[in-house]
């Protein structure tokens, strides 16, 4: 007598990774804080920035009210965002569209 033993197949299963939403951290305007100081809490926030970079997105918020300081995931737009504000500056964020 024989058996024979079959093997069962796995339907195939497709993943699918949904990219995660990306966040703009906006720099805003102010009167009360230096230019320098703006540039230095910029590079200090941003590890990624660089000194030209950062007088681009100072002079950005200075001359239209608004900076773009970077594009990123939720868990680090929030946490751009609050390390800027906790330096004095106004920083906001927002959905990439």
């Amino acid at each position: 007598m024989s058996t024979s033993i079959g093997t069962i197949e796995k339907p195939a299963v497709s993943t699918v990774r949904k990219i995660a939403p990306r966040y703009r951290v906006l720099l805003h305007n102010d009167e009360f804080n230096g230019m320098e100081y703006v540039v230095e809490c910029l590079v200090q926030t941003v590890p990624a920035l660089t000194v030209p970079q950062a007088i681009d997105i100072m002079m950005q918020a200075h001359n239209s009210g608004t900076g773009l300081v970077i594009v990123c995931e939720l868990e680090h737009a929030e946490f751009y965002c609050d390390s800027l504000c906790s330096k004095g500056l106004t920083s906001t964020i927002e959905p990439d569209e």
